[in-house]
């Protein structure tokens, strides 16, 4: 996962919500300016990813399709397994 993907997703989300990127950032990390500066050439630190991608995850509307090309966090974790 790269800023562009962040952004992106964070698009496909507002495009689909009809939130602003600003609404978006404050909601996840609670920075409207976060998208803005990603976009502008800014970065973020790994943490700050995970925060974000794990908002959408825990956000994201169930009528949407997930980004292909990004990793699913609640996909990952394993399942309970009941041992008979």
């Amino acid at each position: 996962m790269n800023t562009a993907d962040l952004i992106e997703q964070a698009k496909t989300y507002s495009g689909h919500t009809g939130r602003t990127l600003s609404t978006i950032g404050s909601y996840a990390v609670r920075d409207g300016k976060f998208f803005d500066r990603l976009g502008r050439g800014g970065n973020c630190t790994l943490k700050t990813a995970q925060r974000i991608v794990s908002w959408f995850d825990e956000n994201w509307p169930a009528d949407l399709e997930w980004p292909s090309d990004i990793p699913r966090p609640s996909e990952a974790k394993p399942k309970n397994r009941r041992v008979a």
